[in-house]
């Protein structure tokens, strides 16, 4: 940690002049930024009052070991088990858009679970298959019975490619496993997805095939996708697509490559001042985009991506409303490529989303601000499997883990919850090699039930334009902030 810090300042002292910052203000910054990260790794919370129960938590990544070691932390009296069936996790997973794009290896973001696992935390090296919470009770896939007086759920999403036709051989897959299969079909049409690990070294390969055939003069279309379902770290597709211009600016052939951008939204980004800013880069780098594109299928052997394009709407007569209405125009289109980076749909694990806890739309349903089941008080749900709006980054979860740990504190203690989170979510947003737009947002007002996006920066600087100063901030800080920070239940 000390020497991650140590590195973060000499590399700021560096960049001043880059950013056109005073020395004053970048130190002011530097200063911030690592009283963030020291705050973060050596403070202890207060202890709270004591708390009896049974803890289970569903889920030991990142979101569910943080919430482990925070309730130890914070409560005396609890017995706390986590159930997670992975011997590795990710402990940074925007860093998967290094390893394609960028010069990070998997040892940069890889651990062993055990080495975070806090102490007097019971791991349980299963995966939970049933749940029964009229009986606070699940089942595991080895056959065990689990108790629990509270249960925790931060079980992550899967990557739904099998819904894309053409790559159903993938199916669906997490970020870690042994998927080096799945990489290699994807292969095969020069295809790649950051989402799990071996398909961002895949992407990593395609990557600079593609770099050498722009440098020899071929002409060459690569397109980047964004699916229609809610998604983790929503805006690596566009980190990957900048990465990709940015790579070609630097070792020769932009000017042979066609990069085109094919969003199922019609927006760069949900809070205004971003999809502005964003959109302004675009053009700056005559980057390309087609709003209203759902990838629906892949030819991988004649590489060519199948999107239903709705960008257009028509009028119909309603027999029941007796009105014309807006009716939206399907059109398939087909669109040739030398290469595609793939963001699949993604979806809560059936055995979770379709279980008693879960909900239509697969989600786990919360109340918003206190992360508390809507029909179980006694559950709560936090990270990517949480159905809140927004939410869905590890800055998210570090402000909601939180949140969780001192309403089930409460709750165990037969209080009502009153710890509430603001929706804050926060997404470096990589625009070339060497700067990142730091795009942090909440809920604009929650009181009034309006959670769309509103700008929240945490530092004095315009947080739409792309600077220096926060690429060192992801490469340097990020990562220890949330191995030695959120990790030891303290960022």
């Amino acid at each position: 940690m000390e020497k991650e810090i140590k590195k973060f300042e000499e590399a700021v002292e560096n960049v001043v002049e880059k950013e056109g910052l005073s020395r004053r203000d970048a130190l002011k910054l530097m200063g911030a930024s690592t009283a963030l990260m020291l705050g973060a790794t050596t403070s202890t919370p207060a202890k709270a009052e004591d708390a009896k129960g049974r803890v289970l938590i569903v889920g030991g990544g990142l979101s569910g070991m943080s919430t482990a070691a925070r309730l130890m932390r914070k409560a005396s009296g609890l017995k706390v088990t986590v159930v997670e069936p992975n011997p590795r996790s990710v402990s940074y997973q925007p860093g998967l858009t290094l390893i394609g794009g960028y010069e990070w290896q998997p040892s940069d973001i890889i651990y062993q679970t055990k080495e975070f696992v806090p102490s007097d935390v019971t791991w349980i090296q299963d995966k939970v298959v049933e749940f029964e919470p009229k009986a606070n009770r699940v089942k595991t896939a080895k056959g065990k019975t689990l108790e629990y007086d509270v249960m925790i759920i931060a079980g992550g999403l899967e990557l739904d490619f099998g819904r894309i036709k053409g790559l159903e051989e993938v199916g669906t897959l997490y970020t870690l496993g042994e998927n080096e299969e799945a990489a290699k079909i994807l292969a095969k049409g020069n295809a790649a997805s950051l989402y799990f690990l071996d398909g961002a070294l895949q992407m990593k390969r395609n990557l600079a095939n593609f770099i050498e055939q722009a440098k020899s003069g071929k002409k060459l279309k690569a397109i980047y996708t964004h699916p229609d379902t809610p998604i983790k770290c929503g805006g690596a597709p566009k980190k990957i697509l900048f990465l990709t211009d940015s790579n070609l600016r630097h070792k020769g052939g932009r000017e042979n490559a066609e990069l085109v951008f094919y969003p199922n939204g019609g927006k760069m980004f949900g809070v205004p001042e971003y999809h502005e800013a964003i959109l302004k880069l675009f053009h700056q780098k005559g980057l390309k985009y087609h709003y209203k594109h759902n990838l629906i299928g892949i030819d991988l052997d004649k590489k060519v991506a199948i999107f239903d394009k709705h960008d257009r709407t028509k009028k119909v007569y309603d027999p029941d409303l007796e009105e014309e209405v807006e009716e939206v125009i399907h059109e398939k289109v087909e669109v040739p490529y030398d290469m595609i980076h793939i963001t699949p749909p993604m979806k809560a694990p059936d055995l979770i989303g379709k279980s008693p806890v879960g909900s239509s739309k697969g989600f786990i349903p919360v109340k918003f601000e206190t992360l508390q089941h809507v029909r179980y008080k006694n559950i709560f749900a936090l990270g990517d499997i949480a159905a809140v709006p927004l939410g869905k980054t590890g800055g998210s979860a570090r402000k909601q883990y939180k949140v969780v740990v001192d309403n089930v504190i409460s709750y165990l203690n037969g209080k009502e919850p009153t710890a509430t989170y603001n929706g804050y979510t926060v997404c470096p947003l990589i625009t070339e090699i060497g700067k990142v737009m730091l795009a942090e947002f909440k809920w604009a007002n929650p009181e009034e039930g309006k959670y769309n996006g509103v700008v929240a920066p945490s530092f004095p600087l315009d947080p739409t334009k792309p600077r220096w100063i926060y690429w060192l901030l992801k490469v340097y800080l990020l990562k220890p902030m949330t191995q030695y920070g959120m990790l030891k239940g303290l960022a």
